[in-house]
């Protein structure tokens, strides 16, 4: 994902703007973060440089945990114990 993306990037379900950028991996462009909400607390990962920006009911459950666990190091206390729509806790 291109940094300059975060200029034009709102969360869908509350269309808050702008949203907090936590980045785990970069190369030219950001691989592997993190977009989280600070209204709704709702997070969507960025996973091979692709931001993931759907609404809960489109989302797999299964897939953003197993993402959010490899990642747990690297993402804010919050998302992992209250994010939305899942969390670790």
């Amino acid at each position: 994902m291109k940094r300059r993306l975060m200029e034009i990037l709102a969360c869908p379900i509350d269309k808050h703007y702008p949203l907090d950028l936590h980045v785990f991996e970069e190369k030219e462009e950001i691989v592997e973060g993190l977009l989280v909400c600070s209204e709704c607390d709702r997070w969507y990962p960025i996973s091979d440089e692709i931001p993931q920006l759907l609404p809960d009911d489109l989302r797999e459950s299964m897939e953003d945990l197993r993402w959010l666990a490899k990642w747990k190091e690297r993402v804010p206390e919050r998302v992992l114990t209250s994010g939305k729509p899942f969390s670790l806790k």
